[in-house]
């Protein structure tokens, strides 16, 4: 009986000691790990902050990116449009200046003509021809019809030129009748001409009826030399000095 008191006893002491040991060492171990365990709550909870921070960021960085983008789209169409409107104006400043070249040009050319306009005495006879008509009549002939095709086809070798017209009549009738039939006579012979091409502001006409006879009209010869119109072509001479 002593023997097994004895025995038992150091064994159940021992499972004890032993017993105590294996709580002790549980309890230091989780003492180790909980601040470990803390450690890594801590940074399990850093992580998934800093993944939802991530993840803000990266939507930011693609809503910037699509800003930018649109942002880049417009600022190419501004410069394209930019571009164009610097060609177009280029374009425009071009045709002014051309244009002002042509008007430049143009007013030399016209003040250059409207000084030797200007300049009668540069104007020099080139042609004279008289048209003769019926007793009463202003309707031309075939044949006084012929010597205006004549003058007509000389002005061709002039540049700048003039032509007076100017109608006559006779004694015969009186005076206002005379001066009326002249100026039919002289229109007769500018219908003539611009109807074969001459223009018309080249032409100068007048009747002067009976005022200013060419031969005293004492005979049928000096009347009919009397019913008449004298043309007269004048040329511009370039080559004169005002």
């Amino acid at each position: 009986m002593n023997i097994v008191k004895w025995t038992v006893i150091p064994a159940v002491i021992g499972l004890a000691l032993v017993s105590q040991g294996c709580l002790a060492t549980k309890k230091n171990v989780q003492q180790q790990i909980q601040p470990v365990q803390t450690q890594v709550n801590q940074v399990q909870k850093q992580a998934a902050e800093n993944k939802q921070a991530i993840g803000d960021l990266d939507r930011q960085v693609a809503s910037v990116d699509e800003k930018a983008v649109e942002a880049g789209k417009r600022a190419q169409e501004a410069a394209e449009a930019a571009q164009r409107a610097s060609e177009a104006a280029a374009h425009a400043n071009d045709t002014a200046n051309q244009a002002g070249q042509r008007a430049d040009a143009a007013k030399a050319s016209a003040d250059q003509v409207n000084a030797k306009l200007g300049n009668l005495d540069s104007y020099q006879l080139q042609n004279t021809q008289k048209v003769y008509f019926a007793l009463g009549k202003s309707n031309l002939t075939k044949d006084e019809e012929a010597k205006l095709d004549q003058t007509i086809q000389s002005l061709a070798g002039y540049k700048y030129y003039v032509i007076e017209v100017e109608g006559f009549t006779d004694h015969s009738g009186a005076k206002e009748y005379n001066l009326a039939l002249s100026q039919r006579r002289a229109d007769a012979v500018l219908r003539y001409l611009t109807l074969h091409d001459v223009p018309l502001r080249k032409v100068h006409v007048v009747g002067v009826g009976s005022e200013d006879p060419k031969a005293v009209n004492k005979t049928r010869a000096d009347r009919k030399e009397n019913r008449r119109v004298d043309l007269r072509v004048y040329s511009l001479d370039l080559a004169a000095k005002n």
